[in-house]
């Protein structure tokens, strides 16, 4: 695990090896063991090591063959790169390392940029082909591992984060339709970033840059092929089996593997696997101060739940509480890490990969089984008798409008930002795009397909950010290749069989698990800031949001966000979503154009010192 950056000149300028310096520094955090960079006239890659297998000076990148043909930086894993050592082995290739990314180096020479196919697991790479003078850029089939890249005077630079980007002179300005996009889903559908000219390579994709240009291949796409021809049990035995094969897979490390544990099935499930190989597995939950709560977030703690498991299986297990005030303490922090702004409240997540990272360099979590095994009955329910396309997209477009409903949009933003986004693609537009390929598909497959695109994608992208800030590997077994390809012939009427979500893998998990856990409804690892905002923490909001500096940025109209903290104060409208992104776009406007690094800094002091 590690975090690339590099250019490409396509005018054949000479490439600056202090520019990559500096692209490489500021993702330090996302390596801090080692460090390499490479330039050979018009091309420069770097890389930041996170050592997980082969700890020796032999993993250090980037990596070349024998010939120096063939140089790749690298950031993931791949779980079945040992499998792959003795097919290229007979083939004449020669290994002297133990580390996957020389499999990576060594499938390209054989296969070029089909090698994608061979390969099972996470990863964003960067392969310089010095024969055909083209640079190859892959993300891995879910996008767990982030690539950004920009065309900016006549250079194509790419990283694992944005910050890299930055670092190499790319110009620091809002994307207006990035900006309507977010705010109306809460995340990003298309490839578009908050900053201007940055895109986000898609999973599933790579990009190949040379003489010829930049062309762009999709490799992968996820599909549904059910197979009826087998039971319930038989299908509940084969998910189990392909489980347990796959985290067993995924716990190949050199250094210590922990795993989360929210106290839902998912990650107990992963829990009791991965206990039986690693002895006195170190698990990690955090938990809620709720003494100011009310309503449906009395239940958000999970604590006594995970541990259920926890003495189950005898993990040694670690858990924190969270508290009111610590989102405002760590936002600055958290946002600066986060930088590609994603989906929902985030802040716990950071917490509790901060405290894993005290004990491991790898934790396992329990990301993508409620995409493809169904774990969201409700959003189902809202489509799953509506047969015709057109009104499938009405509803379902409609659901995902998290934030600012279409008809809000001119009370919403300033008058000549509306007109600006008007004129370009709509949200909408982008929402077909997305659902083009499986438009004619069963209602609930479509669900399942949209969810794993961009909610799963918006996931896994501040997973690797709160995880990657403190030097900490997440891996989600969930999203196995083997899992998937499985998961994805089964019957959709066998995972959404009734209101409790994900009956099928229920059913395959319940041999493993604690009963209680199996029969657990479906919660979320969420703060109560429905409560929190109304209380203990409307304060900071205030201050932040109506603040002068605030409201003059000229993006949104002041009286707009008055109503909703007005609204969501007096308890009339749950606002709690649209109130963490106004936080979040301020903080992002505060640290990456104003240049207020300085926040951070204090915190990370902090921290470090803790």
């Amino acid at each position: 695990m590690c975090g690339i950056a590099g250019i490409l000149d396509l005018y054949g300028r000479p490439v600056a090896a202090a520019e990559l310096q500096a692209m490489s520094d500021v993702i330090r955090h996302r390596g801090p063991d080692d460090e390499g960079r490479w330039v050979d006239e018009t091309v420069g890659l770097a890389n930041r090591r996170l050592a997980i297998i082969d700890l020796s000076p032999a993993g250090r990148q980037p990596m070349a063959n024998e010939d120096g043909s063939v140089l790749v930086a690298y950031n993931g894993e791949i779980y079945n790169y040992l499998e792959l050592v003795p097919l290229l082995e007979a083939r004449g290739h020669r290994f002297h390392s133990r580390t996957d990314t020389e499999v990576l180096v060594h499938a390209y020479e054989e296969w070029g940029p089909a090698c994608v196919h061979r390969l099972n697991g996470m990863f964003a790479f960067a392969i310089w082909d010095a024969r055909r003078r083209e640079l190859f850029l892959a993300r891995d089939r879910f996008g767990i591992k982030p690539l950004y890249y920009a065309v900016d005077r006549g250079r194509l630079v790419f990283g694992s984060e944005i910050k890299s980007l930055l670092a190499a002179g790319h110009p620091r300005r809002v994307s207006p339709e990035a900006l309507n996009e977010y705010f109306a889903f809460q995340n990003l559908l298309s490839d578009r970033t908050l900053f201007d000219g940055v895109r986000l390579l898609p999973p599933g994709h790579t990009l190949t840059a040379g003489a010829g240009g930049l062309r762009w291949d999709r490799y992968w796409d996820l599909g549904f092929e059910p197979d009826d021809e087998l039971g319930e049990e038989e299908w509940a035995e084969r998910v189990r089996a392909a489980f347990e094969r796959v985290v067993t897979r995924q716990l190949i490390s050199d250094v210590p593997v922990g795993s989360y544990l929210s106290g839902g099935m998912d990650s107990g499930s992963i829990a009791a696997v991965a206990s039986r190989h690693v002895p006195r597995l170190m698990t990690f939950t955090g938990g809620f101060d709720l003494s100011s709560v009310t309503g449906i977030e009395l239940v958000f703690d999970e604590r006594a739940d995970a541990e259920v498991v926890s003495r189950e299986f005898r993990t040694e297990h670690y858990e924190m509480v969270m508290h009111a005030g610590d989102m405002a303490w760590v936002l600055p922090e958290l946002i600066w890490h986060l930088e590609d702004l994603r989906v929902g409240m985030c802040y716990q997540n950071y917490y509790i990969a901060r405290l894993a990272s005290k004990f491991v360099k790898v934790a396992l979590a329990g990301t993508g089984g409620d995409e493809l095994f169904a774990g969201y009955p409700w959003r189902y329910e809202l489509v799953e008798d509506v047969t015709d396309p057109d009104e499938f997209d009405r509803l379902y477009y409609g659901y995902w409008t998290r934030l600012v409903p279409d008809a809000e949009k001119s009370a919403f933003f300033a008058d000549d930002v509306f007109a600006e986004i008007v004129a370009a693609e709509s949200p909408f537009d982008v929402y077909r795009e997305t659902m083009a390929p499986v438009r004619q598909l069963d209602p609930v497959a479509k669900a399942l397909y949209f969810e794993a695109k961009t909610f799963l994608h918006g996931l896994l992208l501040v997973e690797d950010r709160v995880s990657m800030a403190h030097s900490l590997e997440v891996r989600v077994p969930f999203l196995d290749d083997e899992l998937v390809e499985l998961a994805a012939r089964i019957p959709a009427r066998l995972k959404h069989a009734d209101r409790s979500g994900k009956r099928l893998l229920r059913r395959a998990m319940a041999p493993l698990l604690p009963r209680e856990l199996v029969a657990k409804p479906k919660q979320g690892f969420s703060p109560p800031d429905q409560s929190w905002y109304r209380g203990p923490t409307m304060d900071y909001i205030r201050e932040i949001l109506l603040d002068e500096r605030t409201l003059a940025r000229g993006w949104f109209k002041p009286e707009y966000v008055r109503r909703v903290l007005n609204e969501h104060l007096q308890g009339r409208v749950n606002h709690r979503l649209l109130i963490w992104s106004l936080l979040s776009f301020e903080w992002w406007n505060r640290l990456f154009l104003d240049g207020e690094r300085a926040a951070v800094d204090a915190r990370e002091r902090w921290a470090h010192a803790r």
